[in-house]
């Protein structure tokens, strides 16, 4: 008779712990900049994707962007905030993977090349990068992007390298080296240990606002036309695993979010609608450099 009352008392137990779930919806992020930036955004994300689909919702770390990318493709995230090329290599892995939301600001994003004073590159210069031409003299020296598969630490810049020097950036610069993250790529040409960066432009207002960059002696010295960058992309497979209209529920509730606290943290004013086709200029353009090949 006493097996009665424990039941009971085991049941009242898991119900104030709260819902279980049979299966977490997971997501990740490329590691564009520091781990502990990156946890404190996507853990409130997670939380409020939680709430808002009924599901039990995980942020997954990775250590790199192709990681990002292999997480994806193994299923073991279902969703990613992608760059616009690792975005184009997920989905190009995953068929009937799509894109489905990017920042207001993604549509027409820009990379910086800063450059430390000691270089010679400043001279003449007040940091302002509008309307310059590229400049022709970084060609000789040294040269550091952001991570291999950053659109805006890599694919972008040597896009621009190779238009307007006419060679591919490692006979180009006397020195080429990938920094890993923006953060880093600020660090490194603030340290005068390269004299030349290719650094998102989002870090580096970030960065300039928090006085973490001494700007008499790095400045911006040219930004890139604009082009489409991060994004949201969803597994094909989701409607199978949590019900029809999953995936659309994911877009919505990432659509919706006003919350100053999330918006702020990306930084994104807003979040708008994207599909596949946004990103085909991307496809080609690393195409056209051998960074992704032909499907």
């Amino acid at each position: 008779m006493r097996l009665l009352p424990t039941l009971v008392a085991l049941l009242v137990s898991i119900s104030l712990v709260g819902p279980t779930w049979a299966e977490s919806f997971t997501f990740t992020a490329i590691p564009d900049q520091n781990a502990s930036r990156l946890q404190q955004r996507f853990g409130k994300v997670a939380s409020y994707l939680q709430e808002q689909l009924g599901v039990e919702v995980k942020y997954v770390p990775v250590k790199s962007y192709a990681a990002a990318v292999t997480a994806f493709r193994n299923n073991q995230v279902q969703l990613g905030w992608f760059g616009a090329l690792s975005g184009v290599q997920a989905r190009q892995r995953v068929p009937g993977s799509r894109a489905i939301a990017q920042g207001y600001e993604d549509q027409f994003f820009k990379t910086y090349f800063i450059a430390h004073r000691s270089s010679g590159l400043l001279d003449g210069r007040t940091g302002d990068a509008n309307n310059e031409q590229f400049p022709l003299a970084i060609a000789g020296h040294t040269l550091t992007f952001g991570a291999k598969g950053s659109t805006s630490g890599r694919l972008m810049p040597e896009y621009y390298i190779r238009q307007y020097l006419g060679k591919a950036p490692s006979d180009a610069f006397r020195r080429v080296g990938f920094s890993g993250d923006h953060h880093r790529t600020i660090a490194l040409v603030g340290s005068a240990a390269y004299e030349v960066g290719a650094v998102n432009y989002k870090v580096w207002e970030q960065a300039l606002a928090a006085k973490k960059v001494d700007p008499q002696q790095v400045q911006v010295i040219w930004q890139t036309p604009p082009y489409p960058d991060y994004q949201w992309s969803i597994r094909g497979d989701v409607d199978q695993r949590w019900g029809e209209g999953f995936a659309e529920k994911v877009k919505a509730a990432l659509l919706a979010i006003n919350q100053a606290e999330l918006l702020a943290a990306f930084p994104r004013s807003a979040f708008i609608s994207a599909t596949n086709s946004d990103y085909e200029a991307t496809r080609e353009t690393a195409i056209a450099i051998g960074l992704i090949d032909e499907p």
